[in-house]
């Protein structure tokens, strides 16, 4: 990504060993290793909303996943103080959390690594609190959602590997167990928070600029998103 230096999610680890990866992909991408420690000191700048399970976070560059990873983790320990012993109400909080974060990479495999390594880590939290592995209608449901939220493109050009527009999904908890999904274009997304910040507001002191939906999909059983049909605009 000419411009901006890329900060990628891990260190490498006994797989890749030191250097071999990153040394290469510094010179291909810019691909820059982001410390644990330091992620979690840039988190703690923002650790109340770290917690909050339905406070979204979008990292445009994510390499494998640590920013998000680490996120993840955190809004976990939430449904865990929430739900310690409701597992049907602790699994949709942590669906919840995964419908919470976006990522785009540049790189196909650390979009494959980042999508199972936050599957990998709703898993085992699973079983840390009920002994049991995640239940499979909860992991297809949390792959289908990581399907949309973590996708291979540019954020720079905004347009996925393919060529087409990124588009990103809007997931909004409805009665209890329900779940509403409506598709925005990241163009249009960037366009409204560009907006916020000028001084366009009606006389009753709304913004002017409201972003509209690409798709919208009926409100369905959180374990029932990968089944869900949506209508495009």
């Amino acid at each position: 990504m000419s411009g901006i230096t890329r900060h990628a999610t891990d260190e490498p680890g006994p797989a890749k060993p030191a250097g071999t990866r990153s040394r290469q992909r510094i010179i291909d991408h810019g691909e820059v290793f982001t410390p644990p420690g330091l992620v979690n000191d840039m988190l703690d700048l923002v650790a109340h909303e770290c917690e909050r399970i339905d406070s979204r976070f979008l990292e445009p560059a994510c390499g494998d996943g640590n920013f998000l990873a680490e996120v993840l983790r955190r809004k976990l320990r939430t449904a865990d103080k929430n739900q310690p012993c409701n597992r049907a109400r602790w699994e949709r909080d942590a669906i919840l959390c995964l419908c919470s974060l976006y990522g785009i990479d540049l790189l196909p495999d650390n979009v494959a690594a980042c999508r199972e390594r936050l599957l990998g880590i709703v898993d085992e939290a699973h079983a840390a609190r009920f002994k049991e592995p995640l239940p499979e209608p909860a992991r297809t449901a949390a792959g289908a959602i990581l399907s949309t939220n973590i996708i291979h493109g540019d954020a720079l050009s905004l347009q996925r590997a393919d060529g087409q527009p990124i588009v990103f999904p809007e997931w909004s908890a409805i009665n209890g167990m329900m779940l509403k999904r409506r598709d925005y274009t990241f163009r249009e997304l960037l366009g409204h928070a560009e907006m916020k910040s000028t001084p366009l507001f009606s006389d009753l002191g709304h913004d002017v600029f409201v972003p509209q939906p690409v798709a919208d999909y009926p409100a369905c059983h959180y374990l029932n998103v990968a089944e869900a049909k949506g209508e495009r605009r």
